[in-house]
């Protein structure tokens, strides 16, 4: 009944909604309205989720729209193959959940036996490709959440792909066509039409393309391994900070590392401090090496390890791990604390940088809000490298590479786990009620980015239009996730290497030289973030750093 009430509420507002349509060109970088908002990265994309909104549609069902030509719009970034880990917050429910549109490492033992014998290939290769997750993430996400179908969620996409030029534009238009098909011949409620699209790319003729395609090309990936995808729902990991609640995805991403990180820095008056001094740089900086030293040597996927995530985010530890900051001196060790044991270090060691130069290919952003209140933060991607598309038109990336093959590393390479993987929207309440969902594109520096533009908006009170086109900073003080040797010490990026943007001071970046950190002077864009800040009136304000070629559009 609940998702019967909601189709035909959403369909009476197609037909009785008298709101303009806004079109791709009449999209710039900030918006504001009070009947929904999306910000992503293609304006054809956004444009495609403002179409839903526009028509009547939930958050989830424009989500589901945007994503859906993020494939078109922002391929190389991203692909139907790839993964998007989704934050939702529910206005029936009051609940704010997680879908995991990642896929695992190969299913078959010997693959896995491969990988510990000749490495996890890093510089591109189809043996690293995890299972496709974007397929069943929009139909768990419609079906979840939404109120359209999956033809009017990929309509705009197929608009895309027939003006299209790319040579495997048409095959993935007939692929899309196919699971269309599937849905409009299956008789029963909605939700079995959107399982019949679902089931014809994951176990029927779609899947036996995409089979033939890996042993052609020498993935490990079957059928078996498409059949068994699933997209998880669960509880988001989140924290309080300033009165604000922090909702991330769980340590199956590096999402977490920004609750460790506020915990610690509520501790700072970084107000007082002033917004890029060299106080407020060094004491977010320090914290940042401290929360990604417990990310790199805890988080994995939860369901193949035991991650102690309340230990890491409980008082007694944060107050251990704080006096650590040394606000005179950079520290240069990578330093892990003990949540278990309730120390503040289990480890100091001295790192030494990574002398191979891994390859990595961007991600996108997607925040979606409606007017009924519900809000949804997404984070699409492949980092496809080599890789190219098949017969089917769709494409796979390298997310293996995203973990490792130490045979005591909690983020080991093991059959059907999911890569502790860098991708991790963020969704935060206030007084029990959406106010900020933030996106960003960026491999490790994303939660970094994260910090920079939420601090901006709770400490400084910016908008987003100011949140994200302010001069940022990151560290490489940490290891890489996209680099998969065993010895995780050689995985180290940038031992003490702070880096900032050529806006922040000279006389800022002499101080924080001299505190010890090795100063990097990079131009804009540091990553790319993208925004929705709800206010006390319930006007939404949108926006993507235009340096980043991020996009916004919202309803009156």
């Amino acid at each position: 009944m609940k998702h019967a009430s909601r189709f035909l509420i959403a369909l009476a507002l197609v037909f009785t909604s008298q709101l303009s349509p806004i079109s791709a060109q009449e999209i710039s970088w900030n918006a504001s309205g009070r009947n929904g908002a999306v910000a992503a990265g293609h304006p054809d994309s956004v444009a495609a989720g403002i179409s839903i909104l526009n028509k009547g549609g939930r958050a989830a069902d424009a989500a589901a729209a945007t994503i859906l030509a993020l494939a078109v719009t922002d391929y190389g970034s991203f692909a139907i193959g790839g993964e998007v880990p989704v934050i939702v917050y529910d206005a029936e429910s009051q609940q704010v959940k997680t879908l995991s549109g990642v896929g695992g490492a190969p299913l078959d033992p010997e693959a896995i036996e491969w990988f510990y014998k000749n490495g996890i290939p890093w510089k591109g290769s189809m043996k690293a490709a995890p299972v496709p997750g974007v397929i069943d993430l929009i139909v768990t996400l419609l079906k979840l959440h939404g109120t359209i179908s999956f033809e009017q969620a990929v309509t705009p996409t197929l608009a895309l792909l027939d003006r299209g030029k790319e040579p495997w534009h048409p095959n993935l238009a007939v692929t899309l066509r196919k699971l269309v098909e599937a849905e409009q011949s299956t008789s029963g409620n909605r939700e079995q039409k959107l399982s019949a699209a679902r089931d014809r790319f994951y176990v029927g003729d779609v899947a036996n393309e995409l089979e033939a395609w890996y042993i052609a090309t020498g993935a490990f990936l079957r059928k078996a391994d498409l059949a068994a995808q699933k997209t998880l729902v669960e509880d988001p990991v989140f924290v309080t900070y300033r009165g604000y609640t922090v909702y991330k995805c769980g340590p199956w991403t590096q999402g977490p590392v920004l609750c460790q990180n506020l915990k610690l820095l509520e501790g700072f008056p970084l107000k007082s401090m002033g917004h890029l001094s060299a106080d407020y740089i060094h004491s977010i900086t320090e914290a940042m090496k401290l929360g990604y030293a417990d990310r790199d040597e805890y988080y994995t996927d939860p369901n193949f390890g035991k991650v102690p995530m309340n230990q890491l985010l409980s008082d007694e530890y944060t107050e251990l791990r704080r006096p650590l900051i040394d606000m005179q001196h950079a520290s240069m060790d990578h330093r892990p604390g003990d949540p278990i044991n309730l120390k503040a270090l289990r480890t100091e060691v001295t790192a030494s940088n990574e002398t191979n130069k891994i390859p990595k290919q961007d991600t996108t952003t997607c925040v979606v809000a409606d007017r009924w209140g519900n809000v949804i933060a997404a984070t699409p991607s492949c980092n496809m490298l080599t890789n190219t598309p098949g017969p089917s038109g769709v494409n796979t990336g390298n997310r293996v590479r995203s973990m490792n093959t130490s045979p005591d590393h909690p983020n080991r390479v093991m059959a059907g786990k999911r890569p502790r993987i860098t991708l991790t929207p963020t969704l935060v309440l206030k007084d029990g009620k959406p106010v900020m969902a933030i996106s960003v594109a960026g491999g490790d520096v994303q939660d970094q980015t994260t910090l920079n533009v939420l601090l901006n908006a709770i400490e400084f009170g910016m908008t987003p239009k100011d949140a994200v086109t302010t001069p940022r900073f990151y560290t490489n003080h940490h290891q890489d996730s996209f680099n998969p040797d065993p010895d995780r010490n050689a995985a180290f990026v940038g031992r003490g290497e702070l880096k900032v943007n050529e806006e922040i001071s000279e006389v800022v970046q002499s101080d924080l030289t001299k505190r010890g950190h090795l100063i990097g002077v990079v131009p804009s864009p540091i990553a790319h973030p993208v925004m929705i800040l709800i206010d006390e009136s319930g006007l939404m304000h949108a926006a993507g750093d235009p340096k980043a070629k991020r996009h916004a559009a919202a309803i009156p």
